[in-house]
């Protein structure tokens, strides 16, 4: 049994997790930085400890200071949420080395996943289909050349391992590949200490399609259907809906599928995300697996009734999953919006402030997950994410409607706070997204 959580995370995911452990009866301690002593998190977490000055490496990526914060407040578990060290797979081992229970998977799991080029390979093995690329990481620009010679331009460089949307670089002539492979590699060893990069062919126009799973230590794995997560700025996700809308059964039923064939394959244990493309032919293609919680979470537990954190509680508990697949029965369409601090019409940089007003829709069938309120300052230090607005409805049109509502009714304003609320309102009305048209490169299309 697991007694006391530490959430090893900030804003609205901690928060998130705290309600559920309370739900549980699980005492739950808030690891917080400076910046954060006053968040939401703190007030409603049993316990609270700081880790570190605001900056993250400093704090929430401070892997000692986690530690010990544990280990004075006597939690005998960690959530990690998601970002942070949530996919550290060092971490994770960490943990287990000082007798915490990770609530994720397997280190030794966590690190073969987050090796996007290995990943591949042992996906590959357990028959999921995958786009053209590298069977390795070259080490010399010559002989990423030379694959994406050999699979076709457009091709896109990213790093092994990355994730985040962060460390992937679109080339579509040979002229720009080598300049595209050092800017990608740089950044790469910069944002997660490892240069290694991979090659696969780019698709130009296609849907983002994810799926849901969950699996735990007994050899029992399911699925919870799928995402579309197509709507996105920078390979960041602004509009994420279940179930995947315009996409036949006969695409969807073996693409979730072989991501059970792919959980099952890898060993892996509690609640992730498989993540594909899928072109317009309804052919798809593995991309990577998530070893994490996802932001988009909301939008399966608002059809299929499950709370997903209190899945990955009992999953690190040891206990078999309840359910098979058979009793998942997702009913209905669930639509999240993303409300970040920034500025669509400067290329979305970051807007942070102090909100002077916060007010947060309401109303049959929607689900605000915030820390926002008024007077909380936005730091500058972190993910610019302030809120998920999520609804449910019997159908995509009504599903639509109440999220339209619902973005009119929030409210969030104050010296320099610019949020995206405006921008996905006039997402919501676009003729190719309400046919269930959209793709991958929609809102680049939009804002070039």
């Amino acid at each position: 049994m697991i007694k006391k959580v530490l959430i090893a995370n900030r804003g609205e995911i901690a928060l998130r997790v705290a309600r559920t452990c309370r739900e549980l009866g699980i005492a739950t301690v808030a690891a917080h930085s400076s910046a954060d002593r006053d968040s939401a998190v703190v007030a409603f977490a049993d316990e609270s400890v700081q880790i570190g000055p605001g900056p993250s490496r400093e704090s929430y990526l401070n892997i000692p200071a986690v530690i010990e914060a544990a280990r004075i407040r006597g939690a005998d578990a960690v959530h990690p949420g998601y970002g942070f060290l949530s996919e550290n797979a060092d971490f994770a081992e960490v943990c287990a080395a000082e007798g915490l229970t990770f609530i994720g998977p397997p280190p030794e799991v966590m690190a073969r996943l987050g090796d996007k080029a290995v990943a591949r390979r042992i996906m590959a093995e357990a028959g999921l289909p995958l786009l053209p690329g590298s069977r390795d990481t070259p080490d010399q620009p010559e002989a990423a050349a030379a694959v994406a010679a050999e699979i076709g331009y457009p091709v896109i460089v990213k790093a092994a391992a990355g994730g985040g949307g962060r460390g992937m670089t679109v080339v579509h002539d040979a002229d720009a590949f080598a300049r595209a492979y050092r800017h990608t590699r740089a950044t790469a060893q910069a944002v997660f200490g490892d240069g290694r990069l991979y090659v696969e062919r780019y698709l130009p126009s296609a849907r983002h399609v994810e799926v849901q799973v969950l699996a735990d230590t007994h050899g029992n794995a399911v699925h919870l259907g799928a995402r579309d997560c197509s709507l996105q700025r920078r390979h960041q996700k602004l509009v994420e809906e279940t179930p995947a809308p315009g996409l036949p059964a006969e695409v969807v039923e073996p693409l979730c599928a072989a991501a059970v064939r792919g959980t099952l394959a890898s060993g892996y244990v509690g609640a992730g995300t498989f993540e594909f493309l899928v072109d317009p032919q309804g052919r798809f293609y593995f991309m990577e697996v998530n070893c994490r919680l996802q932001v988009e979470h909301p939008v399966t537990e608002m059809v299929t009734g499950l709370d997903l954190v209190a899945e990955q509680i009992r999953v690190a508990a040891g206990e078999p999953l309840g359910f098979t697949q058979a009793d998942v029965d997702a009913r209905g369409v669930s639509i999240e919006c993303r409300i970040n601090a920034e500025n669509p019409r400067r290329d979305f940089a970051p807007a942070p402030g102090t909100l002077e007003e916060f007010s947060a829709p309401a109303g049959p069938f929607v689900r605000v997950d915030t820390h926002a309120r008024p007077g909380y300052r936005i730091p500058a230090y972190y993910d610019s994410l302030l809120a998920k607005v999520v609804v449910w409805a019997p159908d995509r049109p009504r599903a639509l409607a109440r999220m339209r509502r619902a973005l009119d009714e929030l409210h969030a304003d104050g010296p320099g706070v610019v949020t995206t609320t405006e921008f996905l309102r006039g997402l919501l009305d676009h003729p190719r997204f309400v046919a269930a048209e959209h793709d991958t490169v929609m809102i680049e299309t939009l804002t070039s």
